[in-house]
């Protein structure tokens, strides 16, 4: 039962500690627009989101007045564009593209995620279209999110696909080099890419989920922040079980938005993502978690044991306060995103090395990283292979989501603004991986995957 006390110390977490509702995602099947005719095809696409989902914003907005509690995004979520291609194979695929960006408009999202391939095993029809003209399709929309699924612990990881997202990453800069390189933000390429995220750019609506639902996604850093801030002699047991209470509490608000968007859109609530999510607002960032721990600067030694104990605390008092939870759930480290990765990086304490090992231990994985404009698809195809491996072998979902600043080199500055916000040209092995990933063919599969 709520009390006066916990209703003063939600507002305080809204007013100073930048608590909100992330996201809203509507989740919503598209299997059954499937045409031969590929206009007849985006027609029903369109039809079909703007049929579920014309609500959406509203919902979001009345339920941010009836709780008070900012809801930052509203976005729709998709099935794989490539299944829908698969049936128009002599087609551009970029009509979908822009089938979703007039939904978008009409819906008024944020973002639409789902121009997307699972591709973790080999390619089917449709994949590969849709995989070549994501530079496309990324050049000329605004709100649509792409994502590739390359590798899994069951299936191994697809190097012939690793290769083509290489090239397709740098083809992706390249045409909105215009925008700072905007496209290659909204493109991502996972390993163990689940189905009901509903975190852009990798959020897709999978073939496994209903035909609509809602989910969400929460934040709030800066809550766990302060709460740590008040125990500053705190023990580390203390300061995991600090960290329990405050993710079950930012959880519980999750559940209450989700359980009444649920009700209010006539569509089955799906799950609450309980990760962390900062942004470039100060007070907002997951990397001032880590050094409120006891960290100087979040990168130096130590981070990756911080980290991995705040990911398993968020994850330990989320799933208590909620029936569902799922998709990627933890703690996220998007550098252009966090202010005290921002700093961290610019300062040559966060590399690239580093956040890979902290990917071993949190959500998702290297995540909006700004490298030199003049890298080698053959090196982001490595950098790829490398962070899919990790997740094939930990069976966690681990995602890569690179922007080659065109045009500018190490210790340069790429502006994005808003949610994106900005960050320091991150340095890059000079060495060639290129015969590797040349070579082509499947990474197998870790022994540990035969658990039947």
């Amino acid at each position: 039962m709520l009390n006066a006390y916990d209703i003063l110390e939600t507002i305080r977490m809204i007013q100073d500690e930048c608590l909100d509702i992330r996201t809203i995602t509507m989740g919503i099947s598209l299997l059954d627009c499937m045409d031969t005719d590929i206009d007849k095809a985006c027609s029903k696409v369109y039809d079909k989101i703007v049929s579920r989902a014309s609500n959406l914003v509203a919902v979001g907005q009345q339920i941010e007045k009836e709780y008070g509690i900012p809801i930052i995004n509203k976005r729709i979520s998709v099935t794989p564009i490539a299944m829908l291609a698969a049936a128009c194979p002599k087609e551009n695929p970029v009509k979908f593209a822009l089938a979703l960006q007039r939904a978008a408009d009409t819906c008024g999202v944020n973002f639409i995620g789902g121009y997307s391939a699972l591709v973790h095993k080999g390619f089917s029809a449709g994949d590969a279209a849709l995989i070549n003209s994501i530079p496309e399709a990324l050049d000329v929309t605004q709100n649509i999110c792409s994502s590739v699924n390359i590798g899994s612990t069951k299936s191994g990881i697809n190097m012939d696909a690793v290769k083509l997202m290489g090239q397709i990453v740098k083809q992706t800069a390249e045409r909105t080099a215009d925008r700072d390189c905007i496209g290659a933000a909204k493109l991502v390429v996972f390993c163990n890419a689940v189905e009901d995220n509903p975190f852009m750019a990798g959020a897709f609506h999978g073939p496994g989920e209903p035909d609509c639902e809602i989910h969400v996604g929460v934040s709030g850093p800066g809550v766990v922040r302060s709460a740590l801030s008040k125990y500053p002699d705190a023990s580390i047991d203390e300061v995991a079980d600090i960290i329990k209470k405050t993710a079950f509490k930012i959880t519980r608000m999750g559940q209450l938005v989700g359980a009444r968007a649920s009700q209010m859109l006539g569509v089955p609530f799906g799950i609450v993502d309980l990760s962390l999510a900062p942004t470039p607002a100060v007070g907002d960032s997951v990397a001032h978690i880590l050094e409120e721990m006891g960290l100087e600067m979040c990168g130096t030694h130590g981070t990756t044991a911080c980290l991995a104990m705040l990911n398993d605390a968020v994850k330990k008092g989320g799933v208590m306060a909620s029936s569902h939870v799922g998709g990627l759930s933890g703690a996220f480290i998007p550098v252009s995103e966090d202010a005290g990765m921002i700093d961290a990086a610019a300062a040559g304490v966060l590399s690239i090395e580093k956040l890979e090992a902290m990917t071993a231990v949190c959500s998702v994985g290297l995540d909006m990283i700004i490298v030199p404009g003049d890298i080698s698809p053959e090196t982001i195809s490595a950098i790829i292979a490398d962070e899919a491996a990790i997740g094939m072998v930990n069976t966690k979902t681990t995602a890569v989501r690179l922007i080659p600043a065109i045009g500018k080199k190490e210790g340069e500055t790429l502006e994005f603004g808003g949610l994106l916000g900005s960050g320091p040209v991150m340095p890059v092995r000079e060495k060639s991986p290129a015969k590797f990933i040349n070579r082509g063919g499947r990474i197998p599969a870790p022994m540990h995957s035969l658990k039947n």
